[in-house]
């Protein structure tokens, strides 16, 4: 199975239906093998982490090491895999209730019960014990990107969010976490639990292409909806998720451009804030793209600053504040050097950067947020959010 060739060698060997994965450490191959359709590079990593793991007690791994220890590494292999999935390979974690003597019975009771690390061992991966704060504070931060692609005649082509939540952590002990989002499931699930057809239109978001952290507690997000985890320590990203439907939209752009002959242009453009008065975005900039022959650009804005960038070949205007329920008009007139053979202008769209705190885009909402810990401490606990532009762009 293994050849000489060392140089060009793929780490990734078919064999009719079969996969062969592999590693070399010193004179040692390490190798994983799958019939279906599995993911390299997770296969990879696992035969990397196994090689951590098996070094974490042995010192070094050589040949004799595994002939001595073949016992030990039946039972770490039994830990971190289960029913060929990686589990959990944290050598810490594992020397827990897997001693270097190869301890079988507690193993073997370990698994004999549920959620193995946690309740056997009491220990999280993610999360050291000892954990002590003064002040005990939570804050979640709800980060959207909006992509938006309009046509010239204001159709929205294409339009999504694309968002994460972000989780500072600084609690004492080992607390449980709960929060719920208006997700439109766990709503109508309510609904159902009340014996009640009444739901406020709008009230509830279609969440796709969910991803979590591995402190979440999968089982019971399927069950009911609802988030639940131990934190690790400090910061980190709890969850990212997409958007398609029902987006609300932070600005509209109307621009008119109308061509005067072949050297001259006119620009007329007003931007418009969808957004409710009380909020504000912050670091607007709007970019408006010209011809590359453009000589002479004159400008002007009622708010902000507006200035041709012969470099970006286009007018840059920023607004360092954009309130609420709010228009602006920019103009400008601009002549072209005439040219030979010329083409035409293309006319890339207008983009936009900005963000607008206090606001989500897809219209995502946390309803409830707990902290749970046997001591039972006060907590401080904030949610934020903010929408931000991703690619933010309107056909001229």
């Amino acid at each position: 199975m293994i050849v000489n060739k060392e140089a060009g060698r793929s780490p990734v060997k078919l064999i009719g239906d079969t996969a062969f994965m592999f590693i070399k450490h010193q004179n040692i191959y390490a190798v994983a093998v799958s019939q279906g359709n599995a993911q390299v590079a997770l296969a990879l990593q696992f035969l990397h982490q196994l090689v951590t793991v098996l070094k974490s007690y042995f010192g070094d791994l050589t040949e004799d090491s595994i002939r001595n220890n073949f016992v030990l590494i039946y039972e770490l292999l039994d830990e971190v895999l289960d029913y060929g999935y990686p589990q959990n390979c944290s050598p810490d974690v594992l020397k827990m209730y897997i001693t270097q003597q190869g301890n079988k019975r507690l193993a073997e009771e370990a698994r004999s019960r549920p959620g193995v690390t946690i309740q056997a061992t009491g220990a999280i991966s993610w999360r050291k014990e000892g954990i002590r704060y003064r002040k005990n504070e939570l804050f979640i931060d709800v980060i959207e990107n909006c992509n938006l692609m309009m046509s010239s005649k204001g159709t929205v082509l294409k339009n999504d969010v694309s968002g994460a939540i972000m989780v500072k952590c600084y609690l004492s002990g080992t607390p449980e976490c709960k929060f719920g989002l208006n997700d439109k499931l766990l709503l109508d699930n309510e609904a159902k639990a009340k014996k009640s057809s009444v739901r406020r239109a709008g009230s509830g978001i279609e969440i796709d292409d969910v991803s979590f952290h591995q402190c979440v507690k999968l089982g019971k997000f399927d069950m009911d909806r609802t988030i639940s985890f131990v934190p690790p320590d400090g910061e980190f990203q709890l969850m990212s998720y997409r958007i398609t439907e029902n987006v609300n939209l932070p600005f509209r752009v109307l621009p008119v451009v109308t061509e005067k002959g072949r050297t001259r242009l006119e620009i007329n453009i007003k931007v418009k804030s969808m957004f409710t008065f009380k909020l504000f975005a912050t670091n607007v900039a709007i970019k408006i793209p010209l011809p590359k022959n453009t000589a002479v650009c004159n400008v002007s804005a009622a708010s902000g600053k507006c200035k041709y960038e012969p470099d970006q070949q286009g007018i840059i205007w920023k607004l360092r504040r954009f309130p609420g329920d709010t228009e602006y008009f920019m103009s400008g007139e601009i002549e072209m050097m005439a040219t030979m053979g010329d083409k035409g202008w293309s006319r890339p769209p207008i983009t936009m950067d900005f963000q607008v705190p206090m606001f989500a885009a897809s219209g995502l909402h946390v309803r409830f947020l707990k902290v749970f810990e046997k001591s039972n401490y006060q907590t401080i606990k904030w949610v934020r959010y903010i929408t931000k532009a991703g690619q933010y762009q309107h056909r001229i």
